[in-house]
């Protein structure tokens, strides 16, 4: 991936970096494959702000991303890549030979005409989609089931993957982006290669404007508040605001909100912070 440093003409391009897009192909999308999307403005049902610092944003249309690639066994050719709004990833649609066309998630290196498919035991190559168990170890993977047919749920941010580091009986190890190391069913589905955009947290959007384009609005923060708005606000000066909380007084760093007892827990090898459980 590449990036592209804008000459500072405008104060807006003055601290800019953004995306080159030199992988994406085409800049419409397949009509047969979007959904509108309805924005709420922070809204519910009744019409009262239910969230804050959301609203306006750019008009845009959800991509339909096939993440359980369950049509097995047919061969597809990627058509073209493309920049989806909805994810920081970006996509490919493929074309299978019956005619269907999808959208997957892109990995880093696709190229447009390669051949790619999805199968329990398909060579595990870049693109192609195989159960965990028929991988070789130190394979780099994302899209990744937790429960067979269930559809990709982890692994699949620009730039993300994981490592097949070692098979038991019923699962298989993985090492997850965050540095967690945990147990999956062998099973599962995943995709082989690295997520396409991995250059992505290095852009900058250079304004405020570009973020207003995403539908946020400003953030104020707690300690620029009053004491009847904030449990953070309030006192002569520039006040520390005492130890971070949210809004309604729940400490915001230091306390554990993971519950003390979550099904899962068993299935995790090592914590992102290196501690075993």
């Amino acid at each position: 991936m590449a990036l592209r440093k804008f000459k500072p003409i405008t104060a807006g391009t003055r601290w800019r970096i953004g995306n080159a897009f030199a992988e994406i192909t085409t800049s419409t999308p397949e009509k047969s494959l979007l959904e509108p999307v309805k924005k709420s403005g922070g809204r519910n049902a009744q019409g009262r702000r239910s969230m804050r610092y959301i609203g306006g944003g750019h008009k845009k249309h959800y991509r339909i991303i096939d993440f359980k690639r369950n049509k097995k066994d047919i061969e597809a050719t990627v058509l073209t890549i493309e920049y989806d709004p909805n994810r920081t990833a970006f996509i490919a649609l493929v074309q299978y030979t019956d005619g269907e066309k999808r959208y997957i998630l892109a990995p880093q290196g696709l190229q447009v005409g390669q051949k790619i498919v999805a199968g329990d035991a398909v060579a595990p190559e870049l693109g192609n989609a195989l159960m965990l168990k028929n991988m070789p170890l130190g394979t780099m993977v994302h899209n990744i089931e937790m429960q067979p047919g269930q559809g990709g749920k982890i692994v699949r941010s620009a730039g993300a993957s994981a490592q097949l580091t070692s098979k038991e009986e019923r699962y298989a190890v993985i090492k997850l982006p965050s540095g967690e190391i945990r147990r999956v069913l062998i099973n599962c589905f995943a995709t082989v290669g690295v997520v396409s955009n991995s250059d992505h947290n290095l852009e900058s959007g250079g304004k405020a404007g570009r973020t207003r384009w995403k539908g946020i609005r400003p953030r104020n923060r707690g300690v620029a508040m009053n004491p009847v708005d904030h449990p953070m606000g309030g006192g002569e000066g520039r006040a520390s605001g005492g130890h971070p909380r949210s809004r309604t007084g729940k400490y915001a760093k230091g306390e554990k909100t993971r519950k003390t007892v979550k099904g899962s827990d068993k299935l995790i090898i090592q914590r992102r912070n290196g501690k075993k459980l």
